[in-house]
Parts: C-alpha cells; structure tokens; sequence
C-alpha cells in the first residue's frame, strides 16, 4: 500500500517549485538548441542539394535514390523523404539572398518554416517571422494570424496613417491594424458598446493577442478627472515599444467624425495629467463597427490628435477579400486603375 505523501509547508513548496522552474527551463533551452541544430542541417542540406541541382543537374529522381539511400542505411532517420528534402532545398532558396532573415528562421520549429514558406510575397514572410520570433507564437496561432489576414490588415493600417500620427517621435507602421478581428467573442446581434467591452476584457487574452506585440492592458473605464467633472475611457493600455499610451474608444455603429471629439479630449487630458514625461503622446484608436475610408480620411485630415480609426468584425474575413482590397490600395496611391 502507498503511503499517503504529507503536504509540506509553504517554505518547502516554494523551494520546490524553484526546483521544478530551473528543470522546465532547462528543458525549453535544450528543446531551442535542438531545434536551431535541425534547422541549421535542413539550410545546410537544402544548400547541398541546390548546388547539385544546379552544377550535377540533379533532378527529383536522384533525390528520391537519396531518401531511400538514407532510410536504408539508417532506419531510424526520420523525416528525409524526397518531399522533404525538395522543401530544405526550397527553404535555402527563399532566404539566400536576405541577410537578417535566416537568424529569425533558426528561432522557429521547422513547421513554423514550412507554413510561413508557403506564403507568396517576401514581404509577408518577413511579417510572420518577426511576429512568431516575437511573440513565440505556436502553431495554431500562428495559423489564425494566418488566416485572419493579419499582414494585409496591418498594411492597410500602415497606407492610411494620418499626417499628425505619422509625425510622432516613434514610429507606429505595423503596430495597428486597419481591422480587428473579435471571432473568439460571443455577442448578441445587435449589440451594445458595454457588451463589447465587456466581452473584449473578458477575453482578454485573446483580445491581446488579436492587437499584436506590445499591448499591456491598464484597465477599463479607466477614470480621468478635469476639473471636477470626471470621464471614462472605454479601454485603456500602454505599449512597450511605442512608449506611450493607447486609449481605445468603443462604437458599434458606422464610424461619424463627431466621434473623433470625445476621443481627442481623452488624449489631451492623458497627456496632460497621466502621461510620465519620458513617455511619448498618447495614441487614440477609435474602433467602430464599420466605416467608410474616404470620410475617415477627410475627418483625420484636420485632427491635430493622432488617432487610429479601425473597425471590427466578429467573424474572419475572407484572406483573398483583404488581398484584394490592399492590391486595390496600392493601385490607388500608384494612379492605376483599378479592376
């Protein structure tokens, strides 16, 4: 029969506990060593076969001798089929030429690899490689980043940046989305701006991880104070990398420019009395259930506050619709036409 292990104390779990974190750490460690190894042999081996593709006129076939040599001589080698070695061979090509990204490629799991591979543009493999190395994303959510359209959303946010947000002492491209995407939230429809909010901290986790690097989250209806009258601020976070401030206003109706008021008063007053003072301007995002571009552009051309408009949906957007309506942007600003 076992005998009953007796609890210990508070001083002996947190010892304990030391113990089991310096284990689990060491783990991880030796998993990231392991895997930049792997990584490292899969550039070296597609470089191998590239080289002889090119100057030994290799073709599927001599691969294909070259996978079963390897099972035959060494059974317990995995994963070197000939389709896998033309993906190593693939791998090398994508990122020869480009001198920063192949340090980002040995941070991430060969699956991590072979998905952000099959993207079309260097451009968008770039985003994904610094957001997973970033945010050490897995590969589920890597996949929803994915899916969701996140690069063209935050291209398109980075084409209509204002004039005022454009001159604040840190740059903002890349940081915000001109969509957000509220899939994982449970709403009523229609719904009130509470109930948004309220389902938004709720999951926060996943509201955070929908916003992208950076945000760490202050609190809801968040108070300030002007003279005796006092304001609340539907959602309230600070960016690390920015330095500054983001203060998120809640609409779930079609954006209108008197909404930029309100907004801009927050700001003022954040700036004025919460804001440290190695810390930059404050950043508004006034986030709405939908919007027409052309009048946010005319409602932002005169506001001297640097705010973001987005909108929201809560289901994902089609990728091939968000392509097309970024290709449709670049068009535009290029004085094509469009199709």
């Amino acid at each position: 029969m076992d005998k009953k292990i007796k609890p210990v104390s508070v001083e002996l779990e947190s010892q304990f506990q030391d113990v089991l974190n310096r284990i689990q750490q060491a783990k991880q460690k030796a998993y990231q060593q392991i895997n930049a190894i792997l990584v490292e042999l899969y550039w070296n081996i597609g470089k191998y076969i590239f080289e002889q593709v090119n100057q030994a006129n290799w073709g599927k076939g001599v691969v294909e001798k070259l996978a079963t040599f390897i099972k035959t001589k060494d059974p317990n080698i995995k994963g070197f089929s000939a389709r896998n070695i033309w993906t190593m061979k693939q791998f090398y090509e994508i990122y020869q030429h480009d001198k920063k990204l192949p340090s980002l490629v040995a941070e991430l799991s060969w699956t991590h690899n072979r998905r952000i591979m099959s993207l079309k543009t260097a451009e968008e493999r770039e985003f994904y490689l610094l957001l997973c190395s970033q945010k050490k994303y897995s590969i589920r959510e890597l996949e929803r980043q994915i899916n969701s359209g996140a690069f063209e959303r935050t291209m398109l946010a980075d084409q209509k940046l204002s004039e005022t947000i454009k001159q604040l002492p840190q740059s903002v491209e890349g940081v915000f989305k001109d969509s957000y995407i509220f899939d994982f939230l449970d709403l009523p429809v229609p719904h009130k701006e509470k109930e948004l909010q309220q389902a938004l901290v709720s999951s926060l986790k996943d509201f955070i991880l929908e916003l992208g690097i950076g945000f760490t989250f202050i609190g809801q209806e968040y108070r300030l104070q002007v003279s005796l009258d006092d304001f609340y601020i539907d959602l309230l976070f600070f960016h690390r990398q920015l330095q500054c401030l983001v203060a998120f206003e809640l609409k779930t109706k079609k954006f209108k420019p008197a909404h930029l008021g309100q907004l801009e008063f927050y700001l003022e007053a954040l700036d004025r009395d919460v804001k440290l003072s190695h810390e930059n301007p404050s950043i508004g995002i006034l986030l709405c259930r939908e919007k027409n571009d052309e009048v946010v552009e005319y409602a932002l051309s005169r506001s001297l506050s640097p705010t973001v408009i987005s909108e929201y949906e809560t289901k994902l957007i089609p990728k091939e619709v968000l392509r097309k309506k970024l290709n449709e942007f670049y068009a535009l600003l290029e004085g094509k036409e469009v199709e």
